[in-house]
């Protein structure tokens, strides 16, 4: 099964738009259009169990998207991955370099990543929730915390409808279909020699800031940018101005 995925634009560059872990490529309706007006050939696409990819059968996210870019033809392209979607961009990065151009990410993961205290007790908090099958309390929860200050009832609702169906697909699927990406390791990271730019949220939770800092000093090309207004979700908190400033950054890299 080929991944679910829209096609915008028919410029030279490819830009592929990869969504965080509590949303679909529906996050990216703004960046979607404005990326495509500004001369990009744009791929979004919903990753297995989000969206409209159910999980279907065992697999790994990288390959799920080496084979949609193989699909359509894309021999290289930029990756803009927030949250999830930016580890997943790191991790094929690391995998397929040849394969990307550029990286821009938005609050993202990081292959590896150990959470504080603080995110292991919102995790357990989640896990709870869901198995007492309060998964209307589960989904408020993802809202109330990835969500910053900017973020309207608009946001908000589409938040919560992008993470409840992620939920409703995951928990469908048989546990051995759950993917285990590859893990990869720091001198990994440090070999992805593409212009990247890494933005964080100032209202973001602690881990995800450390992240970004962290990036910064491993990717050999990098830039970081804190969004002092932004929280987890700047694409969805601020449309237009995320849209800026990835439009900004693809134009010269």
């Amino acid at each position: 099964m080929t991944l679910s995925h829209d096609l915008a634009g028919e410029g030279p560059s490819a830009v592929v738009l990869l969504h965080s872990g509590v949303c679909d490529r529906r996050m990216w309706d703004a960046q979607f259009r404005a990326l495509a007006d500004a001369g990009h050939r744009v791929v979004r696409c919903d990753f297995r169990g989000f969206g409209e990819s159910p999980i279907d059968r065992p697999h790994t996210h990288i390959e799920d998207l080496r084979a949609l870019l193989d699909t359509l033809g894309i021999d290289r392209a930029a990756l803009v991955g927030s949250s999830f979607g930016g580890r997943l961009a790191l991790e094929f990065a690391a995998r397929h370099g040849d394969r990307v151009s550029a990286l821009a990410l938005l609050c993202p993961g990081v292959p590896g990543q150990e959470a504080s205290a603080e995110l292991r007790a919102w995790g357990k908090r989640e896990d709870e929730l869901i198995e007492s099958g309060d998964l209307d309390g589960a989904v408020a929860l993802n809202v109330d915390t990835w969500l910053g200050p900017e973020a309207g009832p608009e946001a908000r609702e589409r938040v919560r409808v992008m993470q409840r169906r992620a939920f409703e697909l995951q928990l469908a699927a048989p546990e051995e279909f759950h993917p285990a990406d590859p893990e990869v390791r720091e001198p990994e990271l440090a070999a992805i020699d593409v212009p990247c730019l890494v933005v964080s949220g100032a209202h973001d939770v602690a881990d995800f800031r450390a992240v970004a800092r962290r990036l910064a000093t491993v990717l050999p090309a990098a830039r970081h940018v804190e969004l002092e207004w932004a929280g987890h979700l700047p694409a969805l908190e601020r449309p237009d101005e995320t849209s800026a400033l990835l439009t900004a950054f693809l134009a010269a890299p």
